[in-house]
């Protein structure tokens, strides 16, 4: 099969059907929502917490951490720029054990796929194992609209399932719940519950455990996403910490699963850097409880009928930037969210998207393009603090802030605002011109008329209130640095420290 990997300039086009990627509202006003919800920050402190710090532990146990990364960011990149030749050598690979695989370009065609293929079972209920590709997809809601039921089977998945609510992390769905809220979902939405569950964990993983088990002994079909698909010899990998994954891959009949073309790795070796990388960077374990590894079909042996669909959904389009293609290094890991000041105060909600936190800012305008300077996928490299925190811990060494300015500068460079791109014509304008600048900056203490409450100005006028609405700005000082160090107060403290200076060197 020849493969031609759609690669135009950046910004991409959006896929023609994106499904999950792109919020309603830009993450500015989404976010001020989520900051007032002293529960969901609460929540989402203390499990960040937890996970960052049982990570940090792990890894200073591995004297060759930074190798490990090293290696892994190798092989992703050499996944990169051989795409087209190992999707080939896979596709053969997974036919040659009597898998079938289905190629998908966006949302729409991969739902339509899964859609068909679950309907070739006569089948209208299936079981799913957490996934982020089906949820950037839409599945669930594909599926539901050609009257199938798909029942999530990863505890945290189901929990947000149950609350008709949308994942706000990518390792923990329901990282934004606390256990009072868990167990009056389980309450609510549960048939073999009642007021009687109390919220102690052992009590509400044993009531999930009941009501799941029902639905494994009765499913003909189950739907996967894919951790890693080995190009070498056709194996899918999912690793998890609860098991009911396992279930979904041993139990039905007929298996689907839906990979993202970025999820490869060249050789079944290459499995022994990113199962040592993995864990400690999401779960903060050594090894995960589960890693269920299958190639094709094995006659007796789990299930009989396997279709693999790859899906691009604008991942192709995200290859064509030397720095943003970065971004399909990742292995939602999750480590990237559970470091960010800003993920942890605003929550995943906020992003709109599938992928939330530093991940999901650099990603998802990837994959859907930005249309314009009001989509809200344009915001999305705007929400970081370029802290780099995320930098220093991504176990694939994708360097985040590298690649959000640059999504920052694609979307000044393809849609820049009028009033904004005015303003900052003007100021390169005058820092081009010294002179001009330096009799600016002079005039810079009228702004102190503006000034509010302590020493802020807390609402500038006109179009300008879009600046003080959001964050707070200082009030202007009384002169500039240059004017300031003209002084006779600046040259004696300039003398002063020149004094102490040569003391210590004596």
């Amino acid at each position: 099969m020849s493969i031609r990997l759609n690669t135009p300039t950046m910004p991409p086009r959006a896929p023609h059907e994106p499904g999950h990627l792109r919020g309603e509202i830009g993450f500015v006003k989404a976010a001020h929502k989520d900051l007032y919800n002293a529960t969901q920050r609460r929540n989402l402190q203390n499990a960040t917490t937890t996970i960052r710090e049982k990570r940090a532990h792990v890894v200073d146990e591995v004297d060759d951490w930074q190798a490990l990364r090293e290696a892994g960011s190798g092989i992703k990149r050499d996944v990169a720029a051989r795409m087209p030749e190992l999707l080939e050598q896979f596709e053969a690979a997974v036919t040659a054990r009597g898998g079938h695989v289905h190629w998908a370009r966006d949302s729409k065609e991969a739902g339509e796929i899964v859609t068909r293929l679950v309907q070739e079972t006569g089948e209208t209920n299936v079981v799913k194992i957490k996934s982020m590709a089906t949820q950037e997809i839409a599945l669930n809601e594909q599926l539901r609209d050609a009257g199938i039921s798909a029942r999530e089977t990863d505890l945290a998945e189901l929990i947000v399932q149950l609350g008709h609510d949308r994942p706000s992390h990518i390792l923990v769905p329901a990282i934004h719940r606390n256990r009072a809220e868990i167990r009056d979902i389980f309450v609510a939405e549960m048939p073999s519950t009642d007021d009687s569950l109390s919220t102690e964990p052992a009590e509400l993983a044993e009531a999930s455990r009941l009501f799941l088990r029902e639905q494994f002994m009765r499913a003909k079909c189950a739907i996967s996403g894919a951790n890693f698909g080995v190009a070498e010899t056709g194996t899918v990998a999912i690793v998890e910490s609860e098991g009911n994954g396992r279930m979904c891959l041993t139990l039905p009949e007929t298996l689907i699963s839906v990979m993202g073309i970025e999820k490869l790795l060249p050789s079944f070796q290459d499995l022994e850097v990113f199962l040592q990388l993995l864990p400690r960077s999401s779960t903060g374990e050594r090894m995960n409880p589960y890693t269920s590894l299958w190639s094709g079909v094995t006659e007796h042996d789990g299930p009989q009928n396997f279709h693999i669909v790859l899906l691009d959904n604008g991942r192709t389009a995200v290859l064509s930037s030397e720095i943003g293609r970065e971004a399909l290094k990742c292995i939602r890991c999750s480590a990237c969210l559970n470091v960010c000041p800003v993920y942890e105060r605003a929550g995943g909600h906020a992003y709109g998207s599938t992928y939330p936190g530093p991940i999901g800012a650099i990603l998802s305008p990837q994959l859907t393009g930005m249309d314009s300077a009001s989509d809200p996928n344009a915001s999305l490299p705007y929400a970081s603090s370029l802290c780099g925190r995320c930098d220093e811990v991504c176990p694939v060494k994708i360097p985040i802030t590298d690649v959000l300015l640059e999504m920052r500068h694609q979307k000044v460079k393809h849609h820049k605002p009028k009033i904004e791109g005015a303003l900052l014509d003007s100021a390169g304008l005058l820092m081009g011109k010294p002179k001009l600048w330096n009799a600016v900056m002079r005039m810079v203490a009228l702004g102190r008329v503006l000034g509010g409450f302590n020493g802020k100005i807390t609402h500038l006028p006109s179009f300008l209130a879009g600046w003080t609405d959001v964050r707070d700005t200082a009030v202007p000082p009384k002169k500039s640095f240059r004017q300031w160090f003209d002084s006779e107060e600046a040259q004696e403290l300039l003398a002063q420290a020149r004094k102490e200076g040569l003391r210590k060197d004596k």
